[in-house]
């Protein structure tokens, strides 16, 4: 049976993979062109509106969970109804709490940030949109428990159509911030509908004050985390904002988008699946082991190479783009968060499998370093390397992935140095990009050709250093695609 369930789990992991990577690749071409269509019919004020108002929701989200989902993914034993009762219980008590609070204050917002009416309702609608969606907890649960990715890409991609269709549709016809409005509700219930068909599950109240202490003992750590990642991150982005002149922020911001696109397309994907799959594997520490260093591999594959060309070519792009020269300032933060990127995709995944076996409380301890370390390093290299000094600080606290290694070893006993192939290959086509670059880019097509160029070099490179872990990983892909 054990070595059947590590099948199934190594099976519905890597198609989860492929599940999810599709998903993000669809939803964002899908979004792009939204935008781009939306750019053309709306009015920046519209945008702003918009995105103000999302944002204050989806600032109070953080208190609508104490970490119950989680709990239950990583949970090692079967989940019981008792324990989903109860945590959709506990759960909506909260949700229900939050949206009555904003509707109640929703005027209030509107005056705040000066909205009129249809902005005021945008934001009455976004509240019961954050209902609809926490109907959707459970079915999502017991979908992440079983691996079964596929299965739960199929409402947010019904969401991300039907969203922009209406608001497409409606932004054509001149209903302005109404256009939104629609959106997001049809969002909300299409999302909602969707999933009770894919995974249905009967709703029910109750409350085991047993299951809520088991599972808060893992869900409170496992929010404080989300609440300090707030603090460390989005708060302190309103800081720079008051010790900064607003155009070096832009700077920042730019350079960190920029650096941590990659971080972005592909770590959040790899955490959706590993958090599940590690915790699953919880009880078989040799194959979590092997299962924790192809997550280092996978991740490290992409994540490595794409910074390593960003930070060397980003110069010839400030050259080449029309009007992006303004852009230079940012050159210096941007090889600082660069570097950042490269020792968070190895932290993370680590963390994450330290979540899934249980050990929320060394990742919170983590994080609560992480946070005060960069509220008391950035502002003292603020004063004394200006804006740089954020980026700078970001990675001297990253090299804390040292600490992450040596926790993680304590209990898993992986190869850190899985690594070594991607990170070697990289700096062997940065090498490559940095000799020829100034004698080949001069204009766009010869750019695209050194980036080709490069993509090859770095390939060609991992397929000598690094053959046999490539050919076993396109074995167990192939073999589990198939299955």
């Amino acid at each position: 049976m054990e070595e059947i369930d590590i099948a199934t789990i190594t099976k519905r992991s890597v198609h989860g993979v492929f599940a999810l990577v599709s998903r993000t690749f669809f939803i964002q071409l899908i979004a792009f062109v939204t935008n781009f269509i939306l750019t053309i019919f709306l009015t920046p004020a519209t945008f702003g509106v918009y995105f103000v108002v999302s944002a204050a929701i989806n600032f109070l989200g953080y208190f609508s969970d104490i970490g119950l989902a989680a709990a239950l993914i990583q949970k090692k034993e079967e989940i019981t109804r008792e324990e989903l009762k109860t945590t959709f219980t506990i759960q909506q008590l909260m949700v229900v709490t939050i949206v009555i609070i904003a509707l109640l204050i929703s005027n209030w917002v509107g005056a705040f940030y000066k909205l009129n009416s249809d902005g005021v309702i945008l934001f009455q609608a976004l509240a019961i949109a954050f209902f609809l969606s926490s109907l959707k907890t459970i079915p999502s649960i017991i979908l992440e428990r079983k691996l079964f990715f596929q299965k739960l890409v199929i409402p947010q991609i019904v969401e991300t159509i039907v969203f922009s269709v209406i608001v497409v549709t409606l932004a054509i016809k001149g209903y302005g911030i109404a256009s939104f409005t629609y959106a997001v509700l049809a969002r909300g219930i299409s999302g909602l509908i969707t999933m009770y068909v894919v995974a249905p599950w009967k709703i029910g109240l109750g409350l085991s004050k047993s299951a809520a202490r088991k599972l808060l003992s893992f869900g409170v750590p496992f929010q404080l985390n989300s609440v300090l990642a707030l603090l460390k991150d989005d708060l302190f982005i309103v800081y720079l904002g008051k010790v900064l002149p607003i155009a070096q922020v832009g700077y920042i911001g730019f350079a960190q988008k920029w650096a941590f696109t990659p971080l972005r397309l592909i770590m959040d994907n790899v955490i959706r699946i590993t958090f599940p799959s590690f915790s699953r594997l919880q009880h078989e520490k040799e194959v979590l082991a092997r299962a924790v260093e192809k997550a280092l591999f996978a991740s490290s594959l992409f994540i490595f190479p794409s910074i390593v060309g960003l930070v060397t070519l980003f110069p010839y792009f400030i050259r080449i783009i029309p009007k992006y020269e303004k852009w230079e300032p940012a050159i210096l933060s941007l090889i600082f968060f660069g570097i950042s990127v490269v020792f968070s995709s190895i932290s993370t995944p680590l963390t994450n499998a330290l979540n899934a076996i249980g050990q929320i409380k060394k990742t919170l301890y983590l994080m609560i370093f992480w946070t005060v370390a960069t509220w008391v390093l950035t502002p003292i290299l603020i004063l004394t390397l200006g804006f740089n000094g954020v980026a700078i600080a970001s990675a001297i606290i990253s090299l804390s992935v040292v600490a992450v290694v040596l926790i993680m070893r304590r209990y898993v006993k992986f190869d850190p140095f899985i690594i070594r192939y991607p990170l070697l290959s990289s700096l062997v086509m940065g090498i490559f990009i940095y000799l020829v670059s100034s004698f080949l880019i001069v204009d766009l097509i010869g750019l695209l050709i050194i980036i080709i160029a490069a993509i090859v070099i770095y390939f060609l490179t991992m397929l000598i250093f690094a053959k046999q872990e490539i050919t076993s990983n396109f074995h167990l892909i192939t073999k589990n695609l198939r299955a």
